[in-house]
C-alpha cells in the first residue's frame, strides 16, 4: 500500500515536471514569447533543471534539448522506480537499461499526447466561453500548427470548427498504438 502511494506521488510530480518541460520545448520550437502567464509559469517551474542542463546540452536548431532530455530522463527514472516498486527488480542490467530508456521515451510521447489533448480541449472551450481570455492567444498559438492540416480538409459545419475533434481522434489512435509498442519493450526489463 505504501509503495502504491509513493508511486502515485512520484508519477504525479514527475509527470508534471515532464509536462512543463515539454511545454517549454514546444514554446521554444515555435519561437513563442515567455512573457505570457503560461510562459512565466513554465519558466518558473523548469528553470531549476534547464539552466544547469544548458551548460552541458546544446540546442540543435530549434530543438531545445536542454528541456527535452531532462524530460526523457525523468520519465525513464519513473519507469525504473515503477518496476522496482512493483516487480522488485530487473533482469539483465544492459537490456533493462535499454528497456527503461525506450519505455521512458514512449512515456514521454504519451505525456506529450495527453498534453496536446488537454491544450486542444481547453483552447476549444475557451473559444466558446471566453475567447478574449489572457490564456487564449498562447493556447491558440500552440494548437494552430497542429490543427491547420485538418482545417484545410474539414470545412466548418454550421460555423463550428470540427478540426479539434478530428485531432483528438487521431491522438486517441496514437495513444492506442503507443500502448502496443510499449508492451513490446516491457520484456526487455526482465530478460
Amino acid at each position: 500500500m505504501l509503495s502504491g502511494i509513493l508511486s502515485i506521488i512520484l508519477e504525479t510530480v514527475g509527470g508534471f515536471i515532464s509536462m512543463m518541460l515539454l511545454v517549454r520545448t514546444a514554446m521554444r520550437w515555435m519561437r513563442m514569447s515567455f512573457v505570457s502567464q503560461i510562459g512565466q509559469f513554465v519558466l518558473a517551474t523548469t528553470n531549476w533543471i534547464v539552466v544547469p542542463a544548458q551548460r552541458v546540452l546544446p540546442s540543435v536548431g530549434k530543438l531545445d534539448t536542454c528541456s527535452l532530455v531532462p524530460a526523457w530522463l525523468i520519465e525513464s527514472l519513473l519507469v525504473a522506480i515503477g518496476v522496482l516498486l512493483t516487480a522488485g527488480g530487473f533482469g539483465n542490467p544492459a537490456t533493462a537499461l535499454v528497456g527503461v530508456l525506450a519505455i521512458g521515451a514512449l512515456e514521454l510521447v504519451k505525456v506529450a499526447l495527453y498534453l496536446l489533448m488537454g491544450v486542444v480541449i481547453i483552447s476549444a472551450v475557451l473559444s466558446w466561453v471566453n475567447p478574449y481570455s489572457p490564456l487564449a492567444p498562447t493556447l491558440n498559438q500552440l494548437t494552430r500548427p497542429l490543427l491547420a492540416p485538418f482545417r484545410r480538409v474539414i470545412p466548418p459545419v454550421g460555423g463550428v470548427d470540427l478540426s479539434p475533434l478530428v485531432l483528438l481522434l487521431v491522438v486517441q489512435i496514437a495513444l492506442f498504438v503507443l500502448q502496443g509498442i510499449r508492451a513490446g519493450f516491457t520484456p526487455l526489463l526482465f530478460q
